[in-house]
């Protein structure tokens, strides 16, 4: 069976939604070469002024080293959570699953000021009782983070579980495979390649969160993204263009790596 092509029409119309999305990302580009002191196209002049500032600034660096930090603990404890929820659920199938599921992904579906809210007075209550899980701590940064990121690992996970054929966990217990044998070498072999997904993606939320990082941090624990919201609010640095370009060259850098591997995969399994 030949597989559906495109008519011209409708390519017309997939490339020009393309460039549309596009767009915004390619203009920060030029921006990020303006010689001005502030976010503005370039008049003929071309600078690198801004991108010697993300170097010449440890600011910068501070922030992107503790969002990669914070991102790697909040995506690990999201996942953990998000995978044991997600097994207890499937395995015990317990009679009020529904409202267990609707209480794990609350988080998600509330707004996000009132989970901000929350968040702010439980860590400013942990405040007095420690000074390491609290408010303005990476610490607690990161947990607020788990909190939040938590119900989309759960449904990635969730929704792998739905798919495996429970008759394998079955036989399994049948063939008296322990609790701990089953989850191991025989469901999560079934479901790595969506705890992974959801680990990344857990990782490339908690990277990106801003709205919740406002409320539970001041001084001491900058993010970038918060770092690039106070030079938005402060002084319009055009840093924040030579940021974005950085981000916007690795994450390119990222899919071709990853298509090119797949291509390479894809060679040697039709050479072999």
């Amino acid at each position: 069976m030949r597989a559906a092509r495109l008519g011209p029409v409708a390519t017309t119309i997939a490339a020009l939604v393309a460039v549309f999305l596009i767009m915004p990302l390619i203009a920060v580009i030029p921006v990020s070469f303006t010689p001005a002191r502030y976010l503005s196209l370039p008049s003929g002049e071309l600078s690198l002024r801004h991108y010697r500032a993300l170097i010449e600034n440890p600011a910068w660096l501070r922030g992107a080293l503790l969002s990669i930090r914070i991102g790697l603990l909040s995506s690990a404890i999201a996942t953990m959570l998000a995978l044991f929820f997600s097994l207890g659920i499937w395995m015990a199938r317990p009679r009020f699953a529904g409202l267990l599921m609707g209480i794990a992904v609350l988080p998600m579906v509330a707004p996000p000021v009132v989970s901000a809210l929350t968040l702010y007075f439980f860590l400013i209550t942990l405040s007095k009782i420690n000074g390491v899980v609290a408010y303005d701590t990476w610490l607690g940064v990161a947990l607020a983070h788990a909190v939040m990121i938590a119900p989309f690992a759960v449904v990635l996970i969730t929704v792998a579980l739905s798919q495996v054929d429970r008759r394998i966990d079955l036989a399994a217990r049948g063939a008296g495979a322990g609790l701990f044998t089953r989850i191991f070498r025989i469901i999560l072999p079934n479901i790595r390649f969506s705890v992974l997904t959801a680990a990344f993606l857990s990782f490339v939320l908690s990277w990106d969160e801003i709205g919740v990082t406002l409320f539970i941090t001041s001084v001491k624990a900058v993010t970038l993204p918060r770092l690039i919201w106070m030079g938005l609010r402060d002084n319009i640095d055009p840093a924040i263009a030579a940021v974005s370009v950085v981000l916007i060259v690795i994450v390119v850098a990222v899919i071709l790596g990853k298509t090119a591997v797949q291509i390479l995969r894809g060679r040697r399994r039709s050479d072999g």
